[in-house]
């Protein structure tokens, strides 16, 4: 086995769950008060963006041996994501007031759209267990759901992330743990 792919297998389990800690933890400390914690929220916001964008860039280098276009819009869709969730950023300016949300389901909606095709692909190649590819393709199916119902107004998006969420940490666990074929 390839060393260098076992390493951006892990790398790319890292930086899903790293992602997860660092939007979740920044946008706590974003939306707080205190001058030191917005700053620290920023950073860990802007850390996200990038190990967002690192996602999509290696899975990229994955899906493109199968389905270039679906590679390339992977890779497209999660650089969206990452701008989108680096928005809030702009209410730092003291004149600007947008919703902190507003970004937050552009980028879910983005990355559910564009997450679909990339589990197809993973699915239909064996890349990843025949059950892991279908939770995927369903996970990212109800997380766009949610989203687009959120952007009309129906707050539905927390029921319908749950199994998009539960499959990239499942998924991020079994590439670190190397319990996939080799990317």
């Amino acid at each position: 086995m390839n060393t260098s792919r076992i390493y951006k297998e892990r790398i790319i389990g890292l930086l899903f769950l790293g992602a997860f800690l660092c939007y979740g933890i920044g946008r706590n400390l974003f939306e707080s008060q205190n001058n030191s914690e917005q700053i620290i929220g920023s950073f860990l916001i802007i850390l996200n963006s990038i190990f967002v964008v690192y996602i999509g860039i290696f899975l990229r280098e994955t899906i493109k041996s199968y389905h270039s276009i679906i590679a390339d819009t992977y890779l497209l869709t999660r650089v969206i994501e990452a701008f989108a969730l680096s928005s809030i950023l702009i209410n730092l300016i003291p004149t600007i007031n947008i919703s902190y949300d507003l970004g937050y389901h552009i980028a879910m909606l983005s990355l559910g759209i564009g997450s679909i095709p990339m589990c197809y692909v993973l699915y239909k190649n064996k890349i990843v267990a025949n059950w892991l590819g279908i939770w995927g393709l369903i996970g990212y199916s109800f997380l766009s759901l949610g989203f687009l119902m959120e952007l009309f107004g129906n707050e539905w998006s927390m029921y319908l992330l749950i199994i998009g969420g539960l499959w990239e940490i499942t998924f991020a666990v079994r590439l670190i743990a190397r319990l996939e074929k080799s990317f």
